[in-house]
């Protein structure tokens, strides 16, 4: 455990490469699309079972 909190800390630390702010940034976006996507999805599908619905009543 020790040994895995000294890789984060020294990947915190470093300067090479994308920071941890842009790693947070990056998953934030990532977070922001998928959340739009299965709201998108769960739309669709809600007026499809609608639909289905009130075809199922109707007849």
């Amino acid at each position: 455990m020790k040994n895995f909190a000294k890789k984060v800390q020294r990947f915190l630390v470093s300067e090479d490469g994308p920071t941890a702010v842009e790693y947070a940034v990056m998953l934030a976006l990532i977070v922001i699309v998928c959340l739009t996507a299965i709201r998108s999805v769960g739309t669709n599908a809600s007026a499809t079972f609608t639909g289905v619905a009130g075809q199922l009543t109707g007849s």
